[in-house]
């Protein structure tokens, strides 16, 4: 394949257009928000989790405190219907009101029991409350930091996108000038070669694969026509000449 120099050297330009297209999108990739993002999102589906399994004992307990204080209630107004009766003197049977009296005593050990068992549910659904706001607190921090870090990574992308529009539009601009053959020639053989099709012989070197031409490959190159396309007998990527190929 024969190509102007010039056109040959502006490839070079349109290599390092694509280079700094890959580090954008790199960089795009690599934000450390990325990272952050997912640790704290991370964090604060755990906390979210815990936050439920708070609330629902905070539910549970109170549910449980609303039965035993009715339980509490029941016993209660039962004593107080029995004191009542004692007190109107109806009941005249010393038998019954042994038996009365037996069932008052009873009542008030389990009004007791009972009201044992409400202090303990409360102090349980307390606890449950102070877990629920300390978890609450926690969520809206976390959030408050995702927040803060999606709106950087959306930031900092939003640049690098901008930039690598810049690139684009004057990488179209550079390879339109390049003759079709070579720039396809180019394009195949930087997706075969990481990215980089074209590389400049710099000092008797290869800037594609880093390795200095022996003796006969650069004979070879200085018999070579300007207008030949060469090719690293190395890494086989397009070779450009120029003032410093040291030739």
């Amino acid at each position: 394949m024969n190509a102007a120099p010039a056109d040959q050297i502006r490839l070079l330009d349109v290599q390092a257009l694509d280079v700094r297209l890959s580090q954008l999108a790199h960089k795009r990739k690599s934000l450390p928000e990325h990272t952050e993002i997912d640790s704290l999102t991370a964090d604060l589906a755990q906390l979210r989790d815990l936050l439920v399994a708070s609330q629902t004992e905070e539910s549970d307990t109170a549910r449980e405190q609303t039965k035993a204080e009715q339980d509490v209630d029941l016993v209660r107004q039962r004593a107080v219907r029995d004191q009542q009766r004692l007190d109107s003197g109806a009941v005249t049977s010393p038998k019954d009101l042994e038996s009365l009296q037996r069932e008052i005593t009873s009542l008030a050990k389990r009004q007791g029991d009972l009201e044992d068992v409400v202090l303990e549910v409360m102090e349980r659904r307390e606890s449950a409350q102070e877990r629920v706001t300390e978890l609450t607190a926690r969520v809206s921090a976390v959030q408050a930091k995702v927040d803060d870090a999606t709106t950087r990574r959306d930031t900092a992308t939003n640049e690098l996108d901008e930039e690598a529009a810049t690139v684009t539009k004057e990488r179209e601009l550079v390879a339109g000038s390049v003759p079709a053959d070579l720039l396809k020639l180019y394009d195949k053989l930087r997706a075969q070669s990481g990215g980089v099709g074209a590389a400049r012989l710099y000092q008797r070197r290869c800037e594609g694969c880093r390795l200095e031409l022996n003796i006969t490959e650069v004979n070879d190159v200085k018999a070579a026509s300007p207008d030949t396309v060469l090719r690293c007998e190395n890494c086989h990527r397009i070779l450009v000449r120029t003032a410093e190929s040291g030739l």
